[in-house]
């Protein structure tokens, strides 16, 4: 396996943070600093990280239903609550992608890295849907339009986006991007506000009866299946 791999599997980082680890010396294999992600690697070679052994753990991976002020990471400097608070484990878990502080909804925690950066990364294209209030509450033809077909932002224009009027004020909204604060971006570039912003899915994975701030694990075939819609 290679290393930046074990360090994911090791639950040490997500895939591309293990090759910055790797890259700044902090990684050493039979007690010499290694600075090849690529190395083949196993359970016997002695990988350490800052001079703590390092062994691959069971995989877990949880759906959160995250509260609204929540933020989307492992920690925060400003001494917010973070959504791996919800989680009891002895397992160190990541959140996959983010969802801002104000965003409600499915997010996922795992401590497989490997299955993080492939449901994150661009090539994969893995769909998320949210539930979008707005105002005004009329949404025009035209505007549905625009998003179905891509809009223009200050970072390029979007993918073209699955979205229906649910009712007068509410969109259902499918992506396959993943860009910062992508969905009020998109909704403001034709001309709207959000005011409620909820995702319910992320691939073939459902929010459904999960109540704000309530956690649950996965079972081995919801797994399967994110591996699957992540290309795995």
């Amino acid at each position: 396996m290679r290393l930046a791999r074990y360090l994911a599997h090791a639950g040490a980082a997500s895939r591309r943070a293990a090759e910055r680890l790797i890259a700044e010396g902090r990684v050493s294999v039979g007690g010499e600093v290694v600075l090849d992600p690529a190395r083949d690697v196993d359970e016997s070679s002695g990988v350490e990280l800052d001079g703590q052994p390092l062994a691959p753990e069971p995989r877990e991976v949880y759906a959160l239903n995250k509260p609204q002020g929540v933020v989307s990471t492992a920690h925060d400097t400003h001494d917010r609550r973070t959504v791996v608070e919800f989680v009891p484990t002895q397992r160190r878990l990541y959140p996959v992608g983010r969802l801002d502080a104000e965003t409600t909804g499915l997010i996922l925690l795992t401590n497989d890295g490997e299955l993080a950066n492939r449901l994150t990364h661009p090539r994969y294209e893995v769909e998320k849907t949210y539930r979008v209030r707005v105002e005004p509450e009329s949404v025009s033809e035209s505007a549905l339009r625009s998003l179905r077909e891509g809009v223009e932002l200050e970072d390029g224009r979007t993918l073209p986006a699955s979205v229906r009027q649910v009712e007068p004020g509410v969109l259902e909204l499918t992506i396959r991007e993943g860009r910062k604060r992508q969905i009020r971006r998109m909704v403001e570039a034709v001309g709207h506000r959000v005011i409620a912003l909820e995702r319910t899915a992320f691939g073939p994975l459902r929010l459904d009866k999960l109540a704000a701030g309530d956690y649950r694990p996965l079972t081995p075939a919801e797994v399967e299946r994110l591996r699957k819609a992540a290309g795995s």
